[in-house]
């Protein structure tokens, strides 16, 4: 995001806008810090300046593209073909048919509008839980991975690592017996990043009341989770298997 400093009255209206806090006064006039900004558009799709100062950067570089995307909801990724930060996620597995009975989905959401997240840190993580056993989504599928030098072990290509973006997800899919590894390391990997992020944990129901996934939290202190989401199964699948 670009300001027209000539225009610009210091009104400091739009600074609340900013997701990521990208925004500041500088000598009564406001400047965004382009390192920081995550290029959601927020403030601009939503007309706040008087003075009508704020005019959308041109996404020249591959990492200006990539941020965007991923803080964009309006935006729809040309890789994956879906709109909001690139991907449908690991909850529409009745449809997809990624994840069968013997393995659990993995979506790690990284970062939150007013903490954002650099790659680096996802990095970090996803490197972290590939080798506990997670097998990550296809460029297909998610955004990220198409990002990775080696999908394999979640490296990804150095030129994103300073990107900062609102969020993204690292999805993937890990075999019922590694998620204990996966719990650790993530619990380790927590304390060398500096944003937030939350598990969501997909299991197909096998008529065990998923009393194993539970007994696995509590193993690693984690409490059984006070909220879930439930798919009973009333869309058209399109998965057969």
């Amino acid at each position: 995001m670009k300001i027209d400093t000539e225009k610009c009255v210091g009104c400091g209206v739009c600074l609340p806008y900013c997701n990521v806090g990208a925004i500041s006064l500088q000598d009564d006039v406001a400047v965004v810090n382009d390192k920081v900004c995550v290029e959601c558009w927020v403030c601009y799709r939503n007309q706040v300046c008087p003075q009508d100062c704020l005019e959308p950067s041109l996404l020249t570089s591959p990492g200006d593209v990539f941020k965007h995307v991923l803080s964009d909801p309006t935006v729809t990724s040309e890789g994956t073909g879906v709109p909001g930060r690139g991907t449908e996620e690991a909850k529409t597995n009745d449809v997809t048919g990624r994840f069968s009975a013997d393995s659990y989905g993995i979506c790690i959401d990284m970062g939150r509008p007013g903490v954002g997240v650099y790659m680096r840190d996802v990095e970090k993580v996803a490197m972290a839980v590939a080798g506990a056993g997670v097998r990550f989504a296809s460029p297909k599928e998610t955004p990220l991975s198409g990002l990775m030098t080696d999908i394999r072990t979640g490296k990804i290509c150095d030129e994103y690592l300073p990107v900062h973006v609102l969020s993204v997800i690292i999805e993937g899919i890990c075999k019922r017996e590694s998620l204990g590894r996966v719990l650790e390391a993530l619990l380790k990997v927590e304390k060398e990043i500096d944003t937030v992020f939350s598990l969501g944990i997909v299991s197909l129901s096998v008529g065990d009341g998923d009393e194993p996934l539970f007994k696995t939290l509590r193993q690693h202190g984690l409490e059984k989770p006070k909220r879930g989401k439930v798919n009973v199964g009333l869309g058209k699948p399109l998965y057969k298997g």
